[in-house]
């Protein structure tokens, strides 16, 4: 199983902010901003507060795939 976040910075586009909005505005480091964009894992305190942020539930910013369907696309 792998992380995406795709839903994340979908969300960001729709509600016209930047990468840089989230890192400032909900406390999170670029480096985990980083970490997220190479589909990394971070910890749920940090998927919290950009819920919080974001006023929406996890699964409106993340999902895992599983790497069976990764390689058949």
């Amino acid at each position: 199983m792998v992380v995406s976040y795709k839903k994340l910075w979908k969300l960001l586009i729709d509600k016209d902010l930047m990468k840089k909005d989230l890192q400032s505005n909900a406390g999170v480091s670029w480096a985990t901003i980083t970490k997220m964009s190479k589909g990394g894992t971070v910890s749920t305190d940090v998927l919290m507060r950009i819920c919080k942020y974001l006023q929406c539930d996890v699964g409106d910013i993340m999902e895992f795939i599983d790497n069976e369907d990764r390689t058949e696309k």
